[in-house]
Formats: C-alpha cells, sequence, structure tokens
C-alpha cells in the first residue's frame, strides 16, 4: 500500500495553496509533515483523505486515484473540533462507531480508560485537552492503512501532548498502517518520526529520513528545519 501525491497544484483565488508536490508515503513508516502554519500542510492532508481535490495532478492510494469515497477508508484527525456539544462521550464514540464500519468499539473503550475519559460526561462540560483525547480516541480506534493527524498538539498542554504521544506508540499498527502528522509543534513528535517533510507556501522544501539526519548530518529535525527555515526563531 502506498499514497502517491504527483504533481499536485491547488489553488484557492488567486493563491496557490500547493505548488507542483510530488511525495510518496509508504506503509510501515510514520511521515511528520512540517512548516508553518498556511504552508499548505491541511491542505495536503485533506486530499489524501479524499475531501479535497487538486486543480491539477493526482493523488492516489494503492494504484487508485482518490475520491470522496477514500475518506471512508481513512482515518482523518482534524484540526477543527467537530463534536456536538449535546453528545455525551459515549455518545460521541457510539455515532462515531455507526458511521464506520471498521471501528473498533473495544479498542474505543480501551482509549477512553487509558485517556480517564468518562463516558457518561458532557461533551460540553470537557476541556481542551480531553476534547483533544476524545478526537484521538474517535480516530485511532478505526482500522484502517491510513491515519491523518492534523495539528494533534493545537493548545494542548505538555502532559496531554506526552499522552497522545504514547498513545500513538502503542495503538498504531506500525506493519499494517502509515501514520501522517502535520504539525508545527517538532519536540513531541521527533522520537516517532521516520520520514520529516517540510513544506513552505505550498512547495516541499526538505525531505530526509530521520536517522540519517541524525547519524550522518548530526541533526536533530528542529535543527535541520531551522537551517531550511533560515535559522527563524518561530517555526
Amino acid at each position: 500500500m502506498a499514497i502517491r501525491v504527483e504533481g499536485v497544484i491547488k489553488r484557492y483565488g488567486n493563491k496557490r495553496a500547493l505548488n507542483g508536490v510530488s511525495l510518496t508515503f509508504e506503509k510501515g513508516k510514520i511521515y511528520g509533515l512540517l512548516g508553518q502554519n498556511g504552508s499548505g500542510k491541511s491542505t495536503l492532508l485533506k486530499m489524501i483523505a479524499g475531501l479535497v481535490f487538486p486543480d491539477e495532478g493526482t493523488v492516489s492510494l494503492s494504484g487508485s486515484q482518490v475520491t470522496r469515497r477514500t475518506c471512508g477508508n481513512v482515518a482523518y484527525l482534524t484540526e477543527l473540533d467537530m463534536f456536538h456539544d449535546a453528545f455525551t462521550v459515549g455518545d460521541t464514540i457510539w455515532y462515531t462507531a455507526s458511521q464506520f464500519a471498521d471501528f473498533d468499539q473495544r479498542k474505543a473503550q480501551n482509549l477512553l480508560k487509558e485517556f480517564r475519559l468518562d463516558p457518561s460526561k458532557k461533551v460540553k462540560s470537557l476541556s481542551k485537552g480531553n476534547r483533544g483525547r476524545l478526537k484521538l480516541v474517535a480516530t485511532l480506534a478505526r482500522n484502517t492503512e491510513v491515519i491523518l493527524l492534523d495539528e494533534p498538539f493545537s493548545g494542548l498542554d505538555p502532559m496531554v501532548r506526552d499522552s497522545i504521544v504514547q498513545s500513538l506508540l502503542k495503538y498504531i499498527d506500525f506493519e499494517q498502517q502509515v501514520l501522517i502528522i502535520a504539525t508545527h509543534e517538532i519536540n513531541e513528535i521527533e522520537p516517532l518520526l521516520d520520514e520529516a517533510i517540510v513544506i513552505r507556501d505550498g512547495s516541499v522544501i526538505g525531505q530526509e529520513e530521520v536517522e540519517s539526519l541524525r547519524e550522518e548530518q548530526g541533526l536533530s529535525v528542529l535543527n535541520w528545519l531551522k537551517q531550511l527555515e533560515g535559522n527563524k526563531e518561530e517555526v
């Protein structure tokens, strides 16, 4: 199984969100899509999920062109909070399970316990950190070959971020799944990554195997990214 993005251009009005992007994502790897907000990371994930389509170029999954139906085979965690506040945590899990045939209730219940999420609690009463955890439960409980996480750490405190990283290590099947994380928070995910890809202004400006960065160049992902970004303080 592979995801192939070939010569993709996406325009929103006069602005190019993606500018001739070509990438391949292979099963069994964790990829980091890195770059500032507005660089094109979210647009790329939406294309892989079948929610947005290129103006030019192609996106394919296992040799078949991505369509609207693809979203049924891809677990996608959006940076937006899409929950129904009137639902309880348990209602949210039940509703998500009703939408996806690949949803694993046992895995979801294990994740709820691990995250200490009370199924009887109303979503509207949850803290931002617990809402972030609930989003992750709804995503990781699906048995799909592709998992896409868009800014999973945004606005969350360090303890919540650490629990998310630990859950990724525990609940991802590294032999059968590909995980792509779009983020500008580097420190939390660097230990997870097999490959880092940097996007700026809709173009790929760097792509490296993380192990090679460390062993051959003596660089952390963060230091490599700072070099690419011209040693900017904020990346």
